[in-house]
């Protein structure tokens, strides 16, 4: 189903804040050549990281797409593993990226753990993007744009740009946008939300219809549904979303890999 030659996706997390004995709170990971790329790190992440066999050492760039706990939680945790000297100790810095204001929200972090969560200045880069309109910013082997959402004023999504031209849209959390469509214009594989069913609507969330309607005025190649609250084990999300679309579409477990 999924033809992309130079990236490989692996679902750390499909679910919410809602405890689940099978889905983590929503985080994708992102290989691209030597560079190992978390989306969101919400409560999990860590652990499932482990059983992917990558540790927090290992990681190059964690992208959060904005501040809520079920999607920032492991964040605190992961940058205190990191120091640890024995079998995560980074050889290369790690970078963060995410929406304005995110500077604040370290900091603020920092101001609860103090030094155990304080990478050294050499290990830790900071990026943030705009949350008023349209950014980019280039890596070695790939370039980001992100935009934002309708969700939270700091939600973005991101969509990472291979150089051999492959594509990967994370959508984090939103309620329906034109800015989604238009990051999302024939990507390889969109990743988005679909948090509840259609009849059970929520302000600031998609549901498995509007998710499919934005992929298929996005043309994307192949559609992953994720973020799943209990209220979707109770329907058929395929079904749902194969009212608005019928291209290849994937609907996110843990530990998936693709």
């Amino acid at each position: 189903m999924i033809g992309i030659n130079d990236l490989s996706l692996t679902v750390l997390g499909s679910g919410t804040c809602v405890p689940s004995l099978a889905r983590s709170s929503c985080s994708i990971l992102v290989h691209v050549n030597r560079n190992r790329m978390v989306f969101d790190i919400g409560a999990g992440t860590l652990r499932r990281l482990v059983e992917c066999g990558v540790s927090p050492g290992d990681v190059t760039h964690i992208f959060i797409s904005h501040f809520h706990p079920d999607h920032t939680a492991d964040l605190a945790p992961f940058l205190f593993a990191a120091k640890y000297p024995v079998h995560m100790r980074r050889q290369y810095p790690l970078t963060l990226i995410a929406g304005t204001g995110f500077r604040h929200f370290y900091d603020a972090l920092k101001s609860l753990y103090g030094r155990w969560i304080e990478l050294d200045s050499d290990m830790l880069v900071i990026h943030e993007m705009s949350v008023q309109k349209p950014d980019c910013i280039r890596f070695d082997d790939f370039l980001v744009h992100s935009i934002p959402m309708n969700h939270n004023p700091e939600s973005v999504a991101f969509k990472v740009i291979t150089n051999q031209g492959s594509s990967v849209v994370y959508s984090g959390d939103t309620d329906y946008t034109e800015n989604l469509i238009l990051i999302s214009n024939q990507a390889d594989i969109l990743i988005c939300e679909s948090a509840f069913p259609d009849a059970q609507k929520v302000d600031g969330h998609l549901t498995p219809s509007l998710a499919g309607a934005i992929a298929t005025d996005a043309r994307v190649k192949n559609l992953m549904l994720t973020h799943f609250y209990p209220e979707c084990d109770a329907v058929d999300v395929e079904m749902e979303c194969r009212k608005t679309y019928n291209g290849p579409l994937i609907l996110a477990k843990d530990l998936m890999r693709l």
